[in-house]
């Protein structure tokens, strides 16, 4: 017992099975434009990047609590050090 569903297309690909040649064009230039605003959106990109890597430093953190505890003194130490200075 299978349901038929439509498979989802990426923003960045053109449909299949598009006849039409004026909407094949437009397709493709949804497809082109999409992808790149994917491309040239650096913030969007770095923000995806920074919640990548919390997301990391928190599971390490989750796993060996004793190890981020010794990274935030170290950090917190080594900022002290700088402002003394």
């Amino acid at each position: 017992m299978s349901i038929e569903r439509p498979v989802p297309v990426p923003r960045t690909a053109v449909p299949l099975g598009i006849t039409d040649p004026v909407q094949e064009a437009r397709a493709e230039l949804k497809a082109a434009l999409a992808a790149i605003e994917v491309k040239a959106n650096v913030p969007r990109r770095v923000s995806d990047a920074v919640d990548i890597r919390v997301a990391e430093v928190r599971e390490a953190a989750r796993r060996n609590p004793a190890a981020a505890a010794a990274a935030v003194a170290g950090v917190a130490a080594a900022v002290g050090l700088t402002v003394w200075a």
